[in-house]
């Protein structure tokens, strides 16, 4: 029963989401949405994700709070930089070497280091473990491996492994 609810409730949340995003209950949207809600949640089934519980809730939410406080921080810090156009700002990339085996820890960690200003993920190269990342304002390299290491590489692995 909970799995006949779980395929009926994720093609109607999408096609809501379609038709909200259109602003239209017209019959074709409606139809597209359906099509497009059943072919969604077909696609979403192969991503297979962990069943059961967070292994630890207080460690996630340790990160969340991290991750929040990083990016507010980050606003204010690109922020400046824009606003001031400083001169000595140098954009640059970083080639940082994880010890993250978890696939759901590399997503985790690609959707925290993109939402925050001024980081964006570029590669990772899964036989050498190594990921680029680029910055808006690169000081020092080992800096910026020290942050991702150790604020977000950690928790996430204390997390899932």
């Amino acid at each position: 029963m909970i799995r006949l609810l779980k395929w009926s409730l994720m093609p109607a949340f999408l096609m809501a989401i379609w038709l909200l995003l259109n602003q239209s209950l017209a019959p074709g949207q409606i139809v597209l949405g359906a099509v497009l809600g059943g072919f969604g949640t077909w696609v979403l089934t192969a991503l297979d994700p962990p069943a059961g519980k967070l292994p630890r809730p207080l460690a996630a939410m340790r990160l969340f709070l991290l991750v929040v406080a990083d990016i507010v921080r980050s606003n204010i810090l690109v922020a400046r930089i824009i606003w001031r156009d400083s001169p000595g700002r140098r954009p640059g990339f970083v080639r940082i070497p994880l010890e993250l085996r978890s696939p759901y820890g590399l997503a985790a960690l690609a959707c925290i280091i993109t939402a925050t200003p001024g980081t964006i993920w570029v590669d990772f190269d899964s036989e050498s473990r190594v990921l680029t990342i680029h910055v808006l304002s690169l000081v020092e390299e080992r800096i910026w491996i020290d942050t991702i290491k150790g604020r977000y590489e950690r928790h996430l692995r204390e997390i899932l492994e």
